[in-house]
């Protein structure tokens, strides 16, 4: 698991981060955690279309999911930080989600005898902003989705999928072009594409990565999500526009919403309905078993095929 030099694992870390990230210490109101809208059974997304934060605030994206993100290289749906140690804060600082300046989370911690100990034991000092966001961003690498039909499957137990979603696996490689975004064990190839989801009325609803990078061709363009535990993370795209997989494979089989800015890999699949239905099937297959709060060996890691490069 890649690890930052200046943050590495520790039981402690992991402790106190979970701790946090299920607190609602960390909100404005004190109603909200992390965890009310990074919800386990729901692939640590929450099921809305899009965020909801203290006092009913409404936000303009859906909740990004967050498994096997120790391997990211990118965060939010714009990719706007790089380090999960900069994304952990950022929910905490936004209005729309927990509403709290650093400053007063960390007074807020420190008044607590109980949470001032606890930074004490994992980071050998008193509470800090740095050491908050190294708590939670230590918890959120624990976050690991696993041992799914397709682990399974690619691991030699070629009865762990059904004929259908083995057709469908390999109209996911071949016809579908999935894989030209969804590669690899954690199914994303963690860049940014336009498919046309916020396209409407002739012009793009949200900007996405341009926002960030003020790059032409970044405009409407948005981070590939990855496809774990993805029957799960339902609705589905960057605003929650679709609801269901059965949509989603719809909206790829017409190429997408053309635009201006629509990726180049776009383009009508020409599908059956059985061949639908069978990527369908495959996607399913892509659920298995989440674990989350503590560490683990590589032969642990091994034998559940969690995501791994």
């Amino acid at each position: 698991m890649p690890v930052p030099e200046t943050n590495p694992l520790t039981p402690e870390k992991v402790a106190l981060g979970r701790k946090l990230f299920h607190d609602t210490v960390l909100s404005r109101d004190r109603s909200l955690s992390c965890a009310g809208c990074h919800v386990p059974e729901h692939g640590f997304t929450d099921g809305r279309p899009v965020s909801v934060g203290v006092l009913g605030r409404q936000g303009e994206r859906n909740v990004p999911v967050l498994l096997n993100r120790s391997w990211g290289r990118a965060f939010f749906w714009d990719g706007r930080t790089t380090s999960l140690e900069e994304q952990v804060v950022q929910p905490i600082l936004n209005p729309k989600e927990l509403d709290l300046t650093l400053e007063e989370a960390v007074e807020r911690l420190a008044g607590d005898a109980i949470y001032a100990g606890e930074f004490r034991a994992a980071f050998g000092r008193e509470v800090n902003a740095e050491d908050l966001a190294r708590a939670l961003a230590s918890y959120v690498r624990t976050i690991l989705a696993g041992d799914a039909a397709i682990d399974r499957y690619y691991a030699g137990d070629r009865e762990a999928l059904s004929p259908e979603a083995r057709r469908g696996l390999d109209i996911f490689r071949g016809k579908g072009n999935c894989t030209a975004c969804h590669l690899g064990p954690t199914f994303t190839d963690e860049q940014f594409h336009n498919t046309g989801v916020a396209w409407r009325d002739g012009s793009l609803r949200d900007l996405g990565r341009y926002l960030v990078t003020k790059n032409e061709f970044d405009r409407g363009a948005f981070k590939t999500p990855t496809l774990r535990e993805v029957p799960r993370t339902a609705p589905y795209m960057h605003d929650g526009s679709i609801a269901t997989l059965e949509e989603v494979v719809e909206f790829y089989e017409r190429g997408g919403n053309r635009n201006p800015h629509i990726d180049g890999e776009l383009r009508r699949l020409g599908l059956s309905d059985e061949e639908k239905q069978a990527l369908v099937a495959f996607l399913r297959s892509l659920s298995g078993t989440i674990q989350e709060g503590r560490l683990r060996s590589s032969t642990e890691a091994e034998r559940t095929g969690s995501a791994s490069p």
